[in-house]
Protein backbone atom coordinates (compact mmCIF):
# COMPACT_ATOMS: atom_id res chain seq x y z
CA UNK A 1 0.00 0.00 0.00
CA UNK A 2 2.82 2.48 0.89
CA UNK A 3 4.58 1.97 -2.09
CA UNK A 4 1.13 2.69 -4.31
CA UNK A 5 0.90 6.50 -2.01
CA UNK A 6 4.01 7.11 -3.32
CA UNK A 7 3.58 6.61 -6.74
CA UNK A 8 0.33 8.34 -6.69
CA UNK A 9 1.89 11.06 -5.45
CA UNK A 10 4.83 11.27 -7.86
CA UNK A 11 2.55 11.52 -10.17
CA UNK A 12 0.40 14.67 -8.82
CA UNK A 13 3.78 16.45 -9.09
CA UNK A 14 4.62 15.16 -12.30
CA UNK A 15 1.43 16.55 -13.36
CA UNK A 16 1.59 20.03 -11.48
CA UNK A 17 4.62 20.71 -12.79
CA UNK A 18 3.79 19.68 -16.68
CA UNK A 19 0.23 21.92 -16.09
CA UNK A 20 2.75 24.94 -14.71
CA UNK A 21 5.69 24.95 -17.48
CA UNK A 22 2.67 24.49 -19.90
CA UNK A 23 0.76 27.34 -18.65
CA UNK A 24 4.31 29.42 -18.65
CA UNK A 25 5.14 28.74 -21.72
CA UNK A 26 1.56 29.68 -23.76
CA UNK A 27 2.05 32.72 -21.49
CA UNK A 28 5.32 33.41 -22.35
CA UNK A 29 4.24 32.61 -25.87
CA UNK A 30 1.52 35.30 -26.29
CA UNK A 31 3.84 37.92 -24.40
CA UNK A 32 6.03 37.90 -27.32
CA UNK A 33 3.57 39.14 -29.45
CA UNK A 34 2.46 42.04 -26.94
CA UNK A 35 4.09 45.29 -28.46
CA UNK A 36 7.25 47.05 -26.65
CA UNK A 37 6.02 48.95 -24.06
CA UNK A 38 7.48 50.57 -20.53
CA UNK A 39 3.48 50.52 -19.03
CA UNK A 40 2.46 48.26 -16.44
CA UNK A 41 -1.01 46.95 -15.04
CA UNK A 42 0.00 49.26 -12.07
CA UNK A 43 1.70 51.95 -13.94
CA UNK A 44 -1.49 54.41 -14.23
CA UNK A 45 -1.52 56.06 -10.93
CA UNK A 46 1.82 56.89 -11.21
CA UNK A 47 1.87 57.84 -14.53
CA UNK A 48 -0.74 60.54 -13.29
CA UNK A 49 0.76 61.93 -10.37
CA UNK A 50 4.87 62.33 -12.43
CA UNK A 51 5.68 65.32 -13.79
CA UNK A 52 5.95 65.93 -17.67
CA UNK A 53 9.92 64.30 -18.64
CA UNK A 54 9.80 64.90 -22.40
CA UNK A 55 8.17 66.70 -25.34
CA UNK A 56 7.69 64.98 -28.48
CA UNK A 57 8.34 67.91 -31.45
CA UNK A 58 6.41 66.09 -34.61
CA UNK A 59 6.60 67.05 -38.29
CA UNK A 60 3.38 69.23 -39.05
CA UNK A 61 2.56 71.30 -42.08
CA UNK A 62 5.56 72.82 -43.98
CA UNK A 63 7.02 75.38 -41.79
CA UNK A 64 5.06 75.17 -38.85
CA UNK A 65 6.03 72.77 -35.08
CA UNK A 66 3.38 71.30 -33.82
CA UNK A 67 4.67 70.24 -29.85
CA UNK A 68 2.72 67.25 -27.97
CA UNK A 69 3.77 66.38 -24.17
CA UNK A 70 4.53 62.89 -24.49
CA UNK A 71 3.61 61.47 -20.32
CA UNK A 72 6.08 58.93 -18.83
CA UNK A 73 5.01 55.22 -20.12
CA UNK A 74 3.60 55.88 -23.42
CA UNK A 75 5.63 54.53 -26.00
CA UNK A 76 7.14 57.27 -28.67
CA UNK A 77 7.58 56.34 -32.43
CA UNK A 78 11.18 58.21 -32.44
CA UNK A 79 11.21 58.18 -36.62
CA UNK A 80 8.34 60.92 -36.41
CA UNK A 81 10.09 62.82 -34.10
CA UNK A 82 12.13 66.36 -35.44
CA UNK A 83 13.69 68.84 -33.49
CA UNK A 84 14.52 71.95 -35.87
CA UNK A 85 17.66 74.05 -35.35
CA UNK A 86 15.82 76.90 -34.99
CA UNK A 87 14.03 75.58 -32.27
CA UNK A 88 15.94 75.41 -29.15
CA UNK A 89 15.09 73.05 -26.47
CA UNK A 90 15.17 75.15 -23.15
CA UNK A 91 15.71 72.49 -20.43
CA UNK A 92 16.69 73.16 -16.63
CA UNK A 93 19.88 71.45 -15.20
CA UNK A 94 18.21 67.97 -14.70
CA UNK A 95 16.80 67.93 -17.81
CA UNK A 96 13.02 69.06 -16.69
CA UNK A 97 11.18 70.93 -18.89
CA UNK A 98 10.55 74.44 -17.72
CA UNK A 99 7.46 75.70 -15.56
CA UNK A 100 5.38 76.53 -18.61
CA UNK A 101 1.93 74.99 -18.31
CA UNK A 102 0.91 72.27 -20.54
CA UNK A 103 -0.87 73.07 -23.77
CA UNK A 104 -4.22 72.31 -24.19
CA UNK A 105 -4.63 68.93 -25.46
CA UNK A 106 -8.47 68.69 -25.78
CA UNK A 107 -8.34 70.28 -29.06
CA UNK A 108 -5.71 68.65 -30.73
CA UNK A 109 -7.53 65.75 -31.84
CA UNK A 110 -10.48 68.18 -33.65
CA UNK A 111 -7.54 69.47 -35.90
CA UNK A 112 -8.72 70.07 -39.17
CA UNK A 113 -6.65 68.83 -42.37
CA UNK A 114 -3.03 70.03 -42.66
CA UNK A 115 -2.78 73.41 -44.45
CA UNK A 116 -1.72 72.81 -48.15
CA UNK A 117 2.07 73.62 -48.96
CA UNK A 118 3.31 77.57 -49.59
CA UNK A 119 4.53 78.61 -52.89
CA UNK A 120 8.20 79.65 -53.07
CA UNK A 121 8.42 83.31 -53.43
CA UNK A 122 12.04 84.47 -54.81
CA UNK A 123 12.45 87.63 -54.07
CA UNK A 124 15.35 89.73 -56.10
CA UNK A 125 17.19 92.76 -54.39
CA UNK A 126 19.40 94.98 -56.44
CA UNK A 127 22.42 97.22 -54.76
CA UNK A 128 24.03 100.00 -56.14
CA UNK A 129 28.07 101.13 -55.35
CA UNK A 130 26.94 105.08 -54.65
CA UNK A 131 24.44 104.61 -52.15
CA UNK A 132 24.65 105.40 -48.25
CA UNK A 133 21.99 104.05 -47.19
CA UNK A 134 22.00 100.83 -48.58
CA UNK A 135 23.66 99.07 -45.48
CA UNK A 136 20.55 100.18 -43.16
CA UNK A 137 17.92 99.61 -46.37
CA UNK A 138 19.12 96.05 -46.34
CA UNK A 139 19.00 95.17 -42.99
CA UNK A 140 15.58 97.12 -42.58
CA UNK A 141 13.87 94.80 -45.88
CA UNK A 142 15.41 92.04 -44.00
CA UNK A 143 13.77 92.55 -40.89
CA UNK A 144 10.72 92.48 -42.68
CA UNK A 145 11.08 89.39 -44.79
CA UNK A 146 12.03 87.92 -41.34
CA UNK A 147 8.36 87.92 -40.90
CA UNK A 148 7.06 86.46 -43.67
CA UNK A 149 6.50 82.72 -43.77
CA UNK A 150 8.06 80.10 -45.25
CA UNK A 151 8.95 79.32 -47.96
CA UNK A 152 11.36 82.48 -48.85
CA UNK A 153 14.50 82.68 -50.85
CA UNK A 154 16.04 85.98 -50.78
CA UNK A 155 18.27 86.91 -54.15
CA UNK A 156 20.97 89.99 -53.60
CA UNK A 157 23.10 90.67 -56.25
CA UNK A 158 26.23 92.99 -55.83
CA UNK A 159 29.40 94.58 -57.02
CA UNK A 160 31.93 91.66 -55.94
CA UNK A 161 34.39 94.43 -54.66
CA UNK A 162 31.75 95.51 -52.22
CA UNK A 163 30.14 91.55 -51.14
CA UNK A 164 32.32 90.92 -48.45
CA UNK A 165 30.59 93.53 -46.27
CA UNK A 166 27.14 92.84 -46.95
CA UNK A 167 27.65 88.64 -46.62
CA UNK A 168 28.41 89.24 -42.90
CA UNK A 169 25.67 91.24 -42.70
CA UNK A 170 23.14 88.40 -44.24
CA UNK A 171 24.42 85.44 -42.08
CA UNK A 172 22.87 86.97 -39.36
CA UNK A 173 19.38 88.18 -40.63
CA UNK A 174 18.14 84.73 -40.51
CA UNK A 175 16.32 84.55 -43.93
CA UNK A 176 17.57 81.87 -46.82
CA UNK A 177 19.65 83.76 -49.42
CA UNK A 178 21.89 83.76 -52.15
CA UNK A 179 24.54 86.42 -52.36
CA UNK A 180 25.07 86.79 -56.10
CA UNK A 181 28.58 88.86 -57.19
CA UNK A 182 29.43 89.76 -60.55
CA UNK A 183 33.21 91.97 -61.73
CA UNK A 184 31.53 93.74 -64.57
CA UNK A 185 32.75 97.46 -64.38
CA UNK A 186 29.20 99.63 -64.52
CA UNK A 187 29.20 103.33 -64.39
CA UNK A 188 25.41 103.60 -65.07
CA UNK A 189 22.97 103.23 -62.49
CA UNK A 190 20.12 102.19 -64.58
CA UNK A 191 22.45 99.84 -66.58
CA UNK A 192 23.80 98.40 -63.17
CA UNK A 193 20.48 97.56 -61.97
CA UNK A 194 19.25 96.28 -65.51
CA UNK A 195 22.60 93.91 -65.16
CA UNK A 196 21.76 92.35 -61.89
CA UNK A 197 18.24 91.81 -62.49
CA UNK A 198 19.50 89.95 -65.60
CA UNK A 199 22.22 87.94 -63.33
CA UNK A 200 19.51 86.98 -60.72
CA UNK A 201 17.37 85.70 -63.11
CA UNK A 202 19.84 83.80 -65.13
CA UNK A 203 20.68 81.86 -61.07
CA UNK A 204 17.02 81.30 -60.96
CA UNK A 205 16.55 79.46 -64.98
CA UNK A 206 19.98 77.70 -64.11
CA UNK A 207 19.05 76.16 -61.31
CA UNK A 208 15.06 75.79 -62.23
CA UNK A 209 14.11 77.40 -59.04
CA UNK A 210 9.98 77.36 -58.95
CA UNK A 211 8.23 79.98 -57.23
CA UNK A 212 6.96 83.50 -57.77
CA UNK A 213 9.53 86.09 -58.75
CA UNK A 214 9.39 89.50 -57.21
CA UNK A 215 12.10 92.43 -57.12
CA UNK A 216 11.96 94.06 -53.80
CA UNK A 217 13.56 97.32 -53.79
CA UNK A 218 16.30 97.80 -50.79
CA UNK A 219 13.96 101.29 -49.55
CA UNK A 220 10.56 99.41 -50.26
CA UNK A 221 8.23 99.64 -47.49
CA UNK A 222 5.40 96.51 -47.34
CA UNK A 223 2.12 95.53 -46.24
CA UNK A 224 2.94 91.56 -44.71
CA UNK A 225 -0.59 90.93 -46.44
CA UNK A 226 1.51 91.79 -49.46
CA UNK A 227 3.42 88.34 -49.25
CA UNK A 228 0.20 86.54 -49.18
CA UNK A 229 -1.20 87.68 -51.97
CA UNK A 230 1.73 87.58 -54.44
CA UNK A 231 1.59 83.71 -53.40
CA UNK A 232 -1.86 82.89 -55.26
CA UNK A 233 -0.32 84.34 -58.46
CA UNK A 234 -0.53 81.86 -61.60
CA UNK A 235 1.44 83.10 -64.50
CA UNK A 236 1.79 87.15 -63.62
CA UNK A 237 0.57 89.41 -60.90
CA UNK A 238 0.88 93.45 -60.75
CA UNK A 239 -0.54 95.89 -58.14
CA UNK A 240 -0.11 99.94 -57.65
CA UNK A 241 3.02 101.28 -55.79
CA UNK A 242 3.09 104.28 -54.40
CA UNK A 243 6.34 106.13 -54.88
CA UNK A 244 7.31 108.80 -52.17
CA UNK A 245 9.85 111.42 -52.28
CA UNK A 246 10.38 112.97 -48.86
CA UNK A 247 12.61 115.74 -50.71
CA UNK A 248 10.07 117.11 -53.17
CA UNK A 249 7.06 115.95 -51.07
CA UNK A 250 5.53 114.51 -53.89
CA UNK A 251 3.66 111.26 -53.60
CA UNK A 252 3.06 109.27 -56.81
CA UNK A 253 0.92 106.38 -57.55
CA UNK A 254 1.62 104.34 -60.46
CA UNK A 255 -0.08 100.96 -61.00
CA UNK A 256 -3.05 99.23 -62.52
CA UNK A 257 -7.23 99.98 -62.17
CA UNK A 258 -8.94 97.05 -61.65
CA UNK A 259 -12.05 95.17 -61.89
CA UNK A 260 -12.20 91.98 -59.39
CA UNK A 261 -8.54 90.73 -60.58
CA UNK A 262 -8.62 91.63 -64.48
CA UNK A 263 -6.49 94.66 -65.34
CA UNK A 264 -8.28 97.15 -67.08
CA UNK A 265 -6.02 100.63 -67.83
CA UNK A 266 -3.30 102.12 -65.95
CA UNK A 267 -2.50 105.54 -63.75
CA UNK A 268 0.41 107.30 -63.19
CA UNK A 269 -0.87 110.54 -60.80
CA UNK A 270 0.55 112.68 -58.91
CA UNK A 271 -1.68 112.70 -55.36
CA UNK A 272 1.01 115.49 -53.60
CA UNK A 273 -2.59 118.51 -54.33
CA UNK A 274 -5.22 115.31 -54.34
CA UNK A 275 -5.08 113.36 -51.34
CA UNK A 276 -8.60 111.65 -52.68
CA UNK A 277 -7.45 109.86 -55.59
CA UNK A 278 -10.11 111.06 -57.97
CA UNK A 279 -9.62 109.10 -60.97
CA UNK A 280 -10.96 110.37 -64.13
CA UNK A 281 -10.66 108.77 -68.03
CA UNK A 282 -7.88 111.42 -68.63
CA UNK A 283 -5.70 109.70 -66.01
CA UNK A 284 -5.92 106.36 -67.23
CA UNK A 285 -4.35 104.72 -69.99
CA UNK A 286 -4.64 101.63 -71.84
CA UNK A 287 -1.13 100.52 -72.15
CA UNK A 288 1.84 101.45 -69.64
CA UNK A 289 5.13 102.41 -71.04
CA UNK A 290 6.81 100.77 -68.33
CA UNK A 291 5.74 98.64 -65.46
CA UNK A 292 7.22 99.61 -62.14
CA UNK A 293 9.57 97.30 -61.47
CA UNK A 294 8.43 96.41 -58.09
CA UNK A 295 4.84 96.70 -59.52
CA UNK A 296 4.79 93.08 -60.83
CA UNK A 297 5.77 89.37 -60.28
CA UNK A 298 5.57 86.21 -62.10
CA UNK A 299 5.64 82.72 -62.09
CA UNK A 300 9.74 81.68 -62.66
CA UNK A 301 8.63 78.47 -65.00
CA UNK A 302 8.12 81.25 -67.88
CA UNK A 303 11.90 81.44 -68.03
CA UNK A 304 13.04 78.20 -69.10
CA UNK A 305 9.26 76.40 -69.76
CA UNK A 306 7.89 79.22 -72.33
CA UNK A 307 6.06 76.50 -74.11
CA UNK A 308 3.51 76.49 -70.97
CA UNK A 309 2.66 79.92 -70.61
CA UNK A 310 1.81 79.35 -74.74
CA UNK A 311 5.22 81.14 -76.44
CA UNK A 312 7.06 78.86 -79.01
CA UNK A 313 10.03 80.00 -77.35
CA UNK A 314 12.21 82.64 -75.84
CA UNK A 315 13.22 85.27 -78.62
CA UNK A 316 16.55 85.64 -80.26
CA UNK A 317 17.08 89.66 -79.61
CA UNK A 318 15.57 88.72 -75.58
CA UNK A 319 17.49 85.39 -75.02
CA UNK A 320 20.42 86.68 -73.19
CA UNK A 321 17.84 90.10 -71.53
CA UNK A 322 15.59 88.12 -69.30
CA UNK A 323 14.46 90.76 -67.45
CA UNK A 324 13.49 92.50 -71.34
CA UNK A 325 11.86 89.39 -71.68
CA UNK A 326 9.43 88.93 -68.91
CA UNK A 327 8.34 93.14 -69.86
CA UNK A 328 7.73 92.07 -73.27
CA UNK A 329 5.49 89.03 -72.03
CA UNK A 330 3.45 91.03 -69.90
CA UNK A 331 2.83 93.62 -71.91
CA UNK A 332 1.79 91.70 -75.44
CA UNK A 333 -1.15 89.98 -73.52
CA UNK A 334 -2.52 91.53 -70.60
CA UNK A 335 -5.30 89.30 -69.61
CA UNK A 336 -2.81 86.95 -68.07
CA UNK A 337 -2.35 89.76 -65.47
CA UNK A 338 -3.83 89.02 -62.23
CA UNK A 339 -4.45 92.66 -60.39
CA UNK A 340 -3.58 92.53 -56.35
CA UNK A 341 -5.67 92.86 -53.94
CA UNK A 342 -9.11 92.30 -55.54
CA UNK A 343 -10.32 95.25 -57.59
CA UNK A 344 -6.52 97.24 -56.88
CA UNK A 345 -7.88 98.51 -54.41
CA UNK A 346 -4.95 98.87 -51.50
CA UNK A 347 -1.56 100.21 -51.68
CA UNK A 348 0.30 97.85 -50.30
CA UNK A 349 4.27 98.09 -51.76
CA UNK A 350 5.67 102.10 -50.75
CA UNK A 351 8.98 102.69 -52.99
CA UNK A 352 11.21 105.36 -51.02
CA UNK A 353 12.58 107.45 -53.25
CA UNK A 354 16.25 108.38 -52.50
CA UNK A 355 18.16 110.84 -54.22
CA UNK A 356 21.79 109.47 -54.82
CA UNK A 357 24.51 111.44 -53.15
CA UNK A 358 27.83 111.01 -53.93
CA UNK A 359 30.28 112.17 -51.53
CA UNK A 360 32.43 114.71 -52.47
CA UNK A 361 36.19 114.51 -51.44
CA UNK A 362 37.21 116.22 -48.73
CA UNK A 363 40.00 119.00 -49.29
CA UNK A 364 42.05 120.32 -46.84
CA UNK A 365 42.53 124.27 -46.06
CA UNK A 366 45.66 125.04 -44.32
CA UNK A 367 44.45 127.94 -41.96
CA UNK A 368 46.37 131.01 -42.09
Amino acid sequence: MGSMDRSKRRNRLWKKALLHFALCFVVGFFTGFAPPSTATFFSGGAAERRPVRSIGILPAAPGDVVERVVEPGVAVNRSMVEIPRSVPAATGGNGDVGDDPPPDMEGAGARGPQAPSRRLLIIVTTTSSNDRFQGAFLRRLAHTLRLVPPPLLWIVVQAHAEAPATAAMLRTTGVMYRHLTFRENITDPAAEAHHQRNVALSHVEYHRLTGIVHFAGASNVYDLRFFDEIREIEVFGTWPVAVVSENRKRVVVDGPICHSSKVEGWILKDLSNDRRLLVTSSDVSSRPPNINISGFAFNSSILWDPERWGRPTSLPDTSQDSIRFVHEIILEDETKLKGIPAGCSKIMVWHLYMPRVIPLPFHYQNPR
